[in-house]
């Protein structure tokens, strides 16, 4: 077995190679300059970090501010006017209009964030203006509306009756999803970020809007409803989590948990006979009652009227953010499964790579290369590049070595019609078990996946999987069976504070099919009675890690470095640092943060936290300007646990106002790179 330090030393002494191609990937999606790929080498993390805190506040490290660019409410088109957060409790959002305003507005519970520099800001190379895009993945209902039960528990019994007395409710939280794009501009003289209204292309994607479907699935039978018979148009796009950008210029958001908007699926699969729909089905099931109600009102998400539905979403979606009479597209050659975000690479061939991960517990991490190759000269060319590809699944070997699994329809091979795939449709639309079939690694919720645009590695934020065991073990989970012991890749029983892994591709190519792994970061708090800060890979592989147990690349300083928990979204900024933010509701850690780690030299695993968030907040984003001196972050639902009656947080606005998510620019005071 080749050791771990062979391999790290290896893929440092091929660091300058690695550099000049993924510096070429990084420039064709920000329109920038070879020369202005990257700040200046100078550019230093500052020698503090930030102390985790519990405050109702975004808290940043000294020398780092922040101002707020929009709100949910906000108005960011031309017309529209802001939302009053004052009249939630008198039932503003159940009045006449509500839902028409919010399609104007920005929208709740902000999540992936992607700057896309206007074409006078690529000329002159001021990044000072462009467009955001910026997903919109859920809404906390008690966070909205007045007069809900005081508990989940309690609102889920009582949630139909709600509905069906207020239904204008529905109409009101699909216009609240979806995505934002909307222009935005730096104010020099101020030194901050605001929303520019009269950017031409803005606009508003909600639940109610068109959207077309593309790729292998495109007509299939399993796609087909009574609306749309040919299976070519999907009203709306939902659940949107993270997402991606490509390397001509579009966005790719990402539709992760849509199983928990469509209601009675267990009344439906024991009445009905349609053998195919129910494979189709059984590895991503909605439940017999459905988080929001809305199957109460619209009959698309009521299973027993509308079977294939819920099999519309659950894809990557290409929205054109420059065209804002572009249609959004269902790239369903990417696979339907639990979408974190879809992160490109161009390969060595000139193809392009997007790396993505399913965030469910013991699923799978997945890699598309199209078929075609980017022209960097004609952006109409690249128009539908994701529709023609192979999809591929990764299997983690304890060797350090992995293989990506082609997931292809082929009568010769084991996904086949004998195994219930009729055709590369029935592949896409059902990959998770295709995955199963081709013997893919489960993992613990992988989520963002993230190539770095100056090596050419690949990071897979691994959240966290409380139900990993010790011991081997098999059971069964979403109509398969599954292993749920530990392994190589997974290597923390009950892991409720995640891990970070490091893919280097054979060749440095991202459209190999073999690549060297390893565990980058095992996320933990070294200072915790009891804890141990591990420096040695070996230490990773002998099972009894303790639940805040830490390991960062080998750094070795615990004084030196921050305690982290359940990383989710990653980012990168010009100079190749990874950024994390994290994901936990656990009450009795810190409030989530951002954080910052060099992934090579001496600093290489030297974490330390840049920002705090709010009480009840999860971060997400981490998207910069092609400079490096704006940090994109979206704050999403503060105020978490709370309600409109008893808030149990204020931010952004202060004093005694309602919470509401946000997108904030981050910069440091002196001007500098971040």
């Amino acid at each position: 077995m080749e050791h771990f330090d062979t391999i790290l030393g290896r893929r440092l002494s091929r660091r300058s190679l690695l550099a000049s191609s993924g510096a070429i990937a990084a420039l064709a999606i920000s329109g920038g300059t070879l020369g202005a790929a990257a700040p200046a080498a100078s550019a230093r993390l500052t020698p503090t970090r930030l102390t985790p805190t519990r405050r109702d506040a975004l808290e940043l490290l000294d020398g780092y501010r922040y101002n707020v660019v929009a709100g949910w409410g906000d108005p960011i088109l031309r017309t529209g006017h802001a939302l009053d957060l004052r009249a939630l409790a008198d039932g503003a959002l159940l009045r006449p209009g509500a839902a028409a305003a919010q399609e104007s507005q920005f929208g709740t519970n902000c999540d992936a964030v992607a700057f896309f520099p206007t074409d006078a800001a690529r000329r002159d190379l001021s990044h000072r203006a462009g467009l955001l895009c910026v997903n919109h993945e859920y809404v906390n209902a008690e966070l909205c509306f007045a007069g809900l039960a005081d508990t989940s528990a309690k609102r889920a019994r009582q949630r139909a009756a709600w509905i069906r007395a207020n239904p204008q409710a529905v109409a009101w939280m699909q216009a609240a999803h979806g995505v934002s794009v909307l222009g935005v501009q730096r104010d020099r003289r101020r030194g901050s970020w605001r929303v520019d209204r009269r950017a031409e292309q803005a606009r508003r994607i909600t639940a109610t809007t068109a959207c077309e479907l593309s790729g292998p699935a495109r007509g299939s039978s399993l796609l087909r409803t009574t609306a749309d018979p040919r299976a070519e148009r999907v009203l709306g796009t939902i659940a949107n989590c993270a997402g991606g950008k490509t390397p001509w210029g579009t966005y790719l958001t990402a539709e992760e948990n849509i199983d928990d908007y469509f209601g009675g699926f267990r009344s439906w699969s024991e009445a009905t006979d349609d053998a195919a729909a129910l494979a189709a089905h059984a590895r991503f099931p909605a439940g017999e009652r459905s988080v929001y109600g809305w199957e109460h009102v619209d009959p698309r998400f009521d299973v027993r009227r509308e079977p294939n539905e819920a099999l519309r979403f659950g894809w990557i979606v290409e929205i054109d953010p420059l065209d804002p009479t572009a249609m959004p597209k269902k790239r369903t050659a990417l696979g339907r499964f639990s979408h974190e975000g879809a992160n490109t690479q161009l390969c060595a061939d000139g193809r392009v790579a997007a790396y993505m991960g399913d965030d469910e517990k013991f699923e799978y991490v997945y890699k598309f290369v199209t078929r075609e190759r980017f022209d960097p000269d004609n952006r109409a060319a690249n128009r539908d590049l994701l529709d023609h590809g192979t999809l591929y699944a990764a299997r983690f070997d304890d060797s350090g070595r992995g293989e990506w699994l082609p997931l292809v329809h082929d009568e010769n091979g084991p996904l086949n019609s004998r195994n219930g795939f009729r055709d590369q449709g029935d592949v896409v639309i059902k990959v998770r078990a295709a995955a199963d079939l081709l013997g893919a690694t489960p993992m613990d919720r992988p989520e963002d996946v993230e190539p770095n645009p100056l090596t050419g590695q690949v990071y897979i934020a691994c959240t966290k999987n409380g139900d990993r065991q010790e011991s081997a073990a098999t059971e069964t989970l979403r109509s398969r069976e599954v292993q749920v012991g530990i392994d190589a890749a997974n290597p923390r029983s009950r892991n409720d504070r995640g891990h970070i892994i490091e893919i280097e591709e054979d060749s440095a190519d991202a459209a190999a099919l073999r690549f060297s792994w390893n565990v980058f970061l095992l996320a933990g708090d070294p200072s915790a009675p009891g804890a141990r800060l591990l420096t040695r890979y070996e230490d990773l592989a002998r099972g009894g890690l303790g639940a805040a147990d830490a390991y960062y690349a080998g750094f070795a300083d615990s004084s030196q470095i921050s305690p982290i928990a359940c990383p989710d979204n990653l980012g990168f900024d010009p100079a190749g640092r990874l950024w994390i933010v994290t994901d936990t509701d656990d009450p009795a850690l810190p409030n989530n943060g951002c954080f910052v780690v060099p992934t090579s030299g001496p600093q290489r695993g030297q974490l330390r936290q840049i920002a705090s968030g709010p009480l009840g907040s999860e971060i997400c984003g981490c998207e910069f300007t092609p400079d490096g001196r704006t940090l994109f972050l979206a704050i999403q639902h503060p105020g978490d646990g709370g309600s409109v009656e008893r808030p149990v947080s204020h931010w952004p606005d202060g004093g005694d106002s309602q919470p509401r998510a946000a997108v904030v620019a981050v910069e440091r005071e002196d001007g500098a790179p971040l």
